[in-house]
Formats: structure tokens, sequence, C-alpha cells
């Protein structure tokens, strides 16, 4: 009768001086949502944005802190801590990511607030609860009427990011995924204008996202079958020693995989890719792709290379063969592409092969003291260059407009270069970046992913990926033959002069682009001072 009264629990031990980044974003997304139910509609614009900088600022330096304070071996790599009972890991890698994480989020948070190119009101719909083209979404548009909402939204989702490649244990990391997808959701649906294709864009993201959380929640009951935890460290002993049944650790590997690949929009799984980049507020389009695919790559190295590492040779094959099918299709179907934001989408499908060419690489532990790169240090290095050169991009894409706002067609883009000369400059270079032409953050990525991928015996998925950048470099070369030696189409294109917001965005990203590539390696040894994953 008395043993319940006589139970003893322990309380849970929070480490808050290593998890203050994490709970400032929270705080923040938290604060917002207050800000929207209490602030007067005329103010709410200004204290969503000081609040959303204020923030990212304030956990971008508690990241620095912790990273100052947190120990490291002999060679000046980073060890960590497992915190909040065993569920997130502070270590080199997490805190090197949510250091990008934040530098890219303040900067797309200033694509969010940008204002001057809808005349004075943000991309965003004024009513996104008003069927597109009723009475009552003229009436919020002509009012001026905004959804600052999405800033507390994009917090949400920041947290989230932040979250998801820090968990240690496959249920915090499926809660994190459904925080980070779910404002995004959201997000991609509350366009200004083209309301209908930004719908279905998030109608589409929705559906097909519920069905790979729901594999990845699948797969995570299967390794909890055979490893009898979701902790990290106890399915790569469970790996290691085999102690279950392999038909379990293979199924719920390849479904945990279909979860973490979905996201990074790598093929057979990126067919929402196209239709929500396309569909979504560009401003969402251009976070989401760097953002997005550094959490969602976070995610995936730590739970191959701490959870599965023991099981390399298990799934190895299935990696060579996802990074070879998604680097073709991101290629090849990019060619026939005549929407802008579509090419970048499948841009960004062939990004990702890439940077799955380096998870194949040399691992930390797996000769890495013989390696000129690992392949962590490569991929965090090509995730941070590529994610300065795809928010730069989609901001130039906001810019080059026609009467019912952004035109996205290429033959609107004909001319661009006569009409705007440097604006057109600029989205070349981000264009030649992405094709990896040297001098930019492009070549010096693909290099890196490349050369861990040779070290670790995957020569011949080097030599595809060699060949699809040239087949990738034919739609880029295009879109800047189209720009600068073909002939208007009409009134040709016009481009719309953009507050200091928008300029800042692609003056860093172009900027970042350029100093990467030509002198990338303060970064490259940044991310192999974060060490490796703590196990």
């Amino acid at each position: 009768m008395n043993t319940l009264a006589e139970a003893t629990f322990d309380s849970p031990e929070i480490a808050y001086g290593r998890l203050y980044p994490l709970l400032i974003i929270f705080g923040v997304a938290i604060v917002g949502v207050l800000v929207e139910a209490f602030l007067p509609r005329r103010q709410r614009y200004t204290a969503q944005l000081v609040l959303s900088l204020g923030g990212l600022v304030a956990s971008l330096v508690g990241v620095v802190l912790v990273a100052r304070d947190l120990p490291s071996h002999n060679d000046g790599a980073s060890l960590g801590s497992i915190e909040a009972m065993g569920a997130i890991a502070v270590d080199g890698p997490s805190l090197f990511i949510w250091g990008a994480l934040l530098v890219l989020s303040f900067i797309s948070v200033l694509l969010f607030a940008e204002r001057q190119l809808e005349g004075g009101v943000t991309a965003f719909a004024g009513q996104a609860a008003a069927l597109p083209g009723t009475e009552a979404e003229r009436q919020a548009s002509s009012q001026g009427v905004e959804h600052t909402e999405v800033f507390p939204l994009m917090m949400f989702a920041i947290g989230g990011m932040m979250l998801f490649p820090a968990s240690n244990d496959l249920l915090t990391m499926f809660v994190a995924l459904e925080v980070l997808s779910l404002p995004l959701y959201l997000l991609c649906g509350l366009a200004r204008r083209r309301r209908l294709i930004s719908q279905e864009a998030a109608l589409k993201y929705f559906l097909l996202g519920a069905f790979s959380s729901a594999f990845f929640l699948y797969g995570t009951a299967l390794i909890y079958g055979f490893a009898g935890s979701v902790q990290l460290a106890d399915i790569s002993a469970a790996v290691s020693a085999r102690v279950g049944s392999s038909t379990l650790l293979l199924t719920g590997m390849g479904l945990l995989a279909v979860g973490l690949l979905f996201k990074v929009g790598a093929a057979p799984f990126h067919a929402w890719t196209p239709d929500v980049y396309q569909g979504a507020p560009t401003a969402v389009t251009a976070f989401m792709s760097a953002c997005t695919k550094i959490a969602a790559f976070g995610a995936l190295l730590r739970v191959f290379y701490v959870g599965l590492g023991s099981a390399r040779w298990d799934w190895q094959p299935m990696m060579w063969a996802i990074a070879g099918l998604t680097m073709a299709i991101g290629s090849v179907i990019a060619i026939t592409q005549t929407d802008i934001k579509r090419m970048l989408a499948y841009s960004s499908i062939a990004h990702a092969g890439f940077i799955i060419t380096g998870l194949v690489g040399v691992q930390q532990g797996v000769n890495a003291a013989e390696a000129e790169i690992t392949s962590l240090q490569s991929i965090l290095f090509y995730l941070v260059a590529y994610g300065f050169a795809s928010i730069g991009a989609f901001a130039v894409v906001t810019l080059v407009r026609d009467a019912g706002g952004e035109t996205t067609h290429l033959s609107r883009w004909a001319g661009l270069g006569r009409e705007a000369p440097i604006v057109a400059g600029v989205f070349a270079f981000f264009l030649l970046a992405f094709a990896g032409i040297p001098l930019t953050s492009g070549f010096t990525g693909k290099w890196a992913v490349f050369t861990s991928a040779w070290s670790g015996g995957a020569w011949p998925l080097v030599l595809l990926a060699v060949l699809m950048s040239v087949v990738a470099a034919f739609f880029y070369v295009r879109v800047i033959v189209i720009m600068f030696f073909s002939d208007p189409v009409g009134d040709g294109p016009t481009v719309a002069v953009p507050s200091i917001l928008t300029t800042v965005t692609i003056t860093v990203g172009a900027t970042m682009t350029l100093v990467l590539g030509v002198m990338p390696q303060p970064v490259l040894d940044l991310a192999r001072q974060a060490g490796e994953f703590i196990r």
C-alpha cells in the first residue's frame, strides 16, 4: 500500500548553461505569439522584426560562448556533453550547425521583412483564411493588412531546426522534425500573390511531409524493437553486438532514411521540392533551401554516424545508389525547366546528391587522421557555402518583376543584363557558384566532398558527380546567356528597387560566396575544430 508513497523520483537535470541558445529561440517564438495577441496591429511588424533579429543575435552570441567553454582534445577538436536526460547532444558539430543556422536565419528574416517590393507591405498574404480572389482578400490587400505571424512561425521552425541535428535519441528527433515542419507547411501557403499555387504547394508539402514523418516514426519503432532503446549510443552498441534481428535493423534503417532523405530533397523522395519551391513565397523558399537542408543533413549525419555507424557496410550501398540517382535526376531534369524557381529547386536536389557523395567518404574515426579532409568536415563546409549562395540567389529572384509581381519564367528574364547589369551579374555569380566554378564557394565545397569521397574509396561516385556537375553547368550557363545575350520579350523585365533589407541579404550572400571561394581555410578549420559527434 505504501510502495507508491515511498517511491522516490529523480528530478531531471538540465544544463541550462549549455542549452540556452536553443531556449532563447523558443522563448522569442513564444513572446512573438504574445505580441500578436496583445499589441496593436500597426506596432506588430516593428516589434516582431526587432524581437526576431535580437533573439537570433542573442542566441548566436550564446553559441559562441558555449563553444568557448566546451572542452577539447589536445589537437583542438571539440568534445561535448549529453544534456537534458540524454536527449540532446551539445558537441562541436551541433554548435557549428547552430551557428550556421542562426547566421543564415538572420539574413532570411531580412527577406521576410521586405516591404518595399510590394508597395509598403510584406510578400505574405494579408488574410490567409480568405479564399483567393474574394472580397475579403481584396479588402485585406487594399487596407495593407499584414500577416506578421510569419515571424514567430519562423522562429519556431528555427528552434526545431536547431534541435533536430542535436537530438541524441530518435523520439526527440521526431519531435524536432515536427516542430520544424509544421510552421513551414503554413508559411508555404501564405504568398500574397499567386495564392492558389501557394496553397497547393503548402498542401502538397503537408501531405508528403506527413507520410515521411510516419516513415520516420515507424522506423524508430523497428529500431527500438531491435535495440531496446531509442538513444543513439544504445543503438550503436546493439548494432555492434548484433543482439537483435537483422531484419528489424535493416527495415528500420531504411524507414529512418526515408524520413530524413525526404527533408534533404534526395531522390526518389524529391517530388515535393520543385512544386513547393515554386509555389511558396520566395523568402520562404530561400529560408527552406538553406536552413532546412543544413538541419536535415545534420540529423542524417548524427543518425548514420553515431547510431548506425557500426552498420556502415549495410547502409553504404543504399547511400551510393541514392547519391547517384539524386545527382542524375537533379542535373538532367533541371535542363527542361522554364521557371527559374523550379530550376533552382532541381539544382537543390542535385546539390543534395553531391553532399550525400561526401557522406560515404572518410568518417571520423575511420582513418580520419590520415585523411586530408573528413566527410563531416567537408559536408559542414558545403552546407554553409550552399546556404549563402542559395539565399542570395532567391533574394535576387524577388527583384525581377512585372505587373503581376515576381516573374519567374525564363523568357521574362531575357535582356536582364541590359536592364540591370549589376543584378544580372550578381545572379550570374551565384549560378557560377552552383556550377562549381573556381574562385567561388561552390568549387571549394565540391572539392571538399569529392576529396573525402575519393579517400573513402567511392571514386566511381566521384566520377559520376563530376559528370553531373558538367551537365548542371549547362543549365546555369543557359540562364546567363538568356540574361545577357537574348533580346527582351515584350517590354522586357523590370527590376524593382529593394530596401536596405534585401540589399544586405544579397550583399552578404555574394560576399560570403566569394570569400569562401578565395579564402575557405578559416571555415574549413572551424569545421575541423568542431571535431566529431559525441557518442
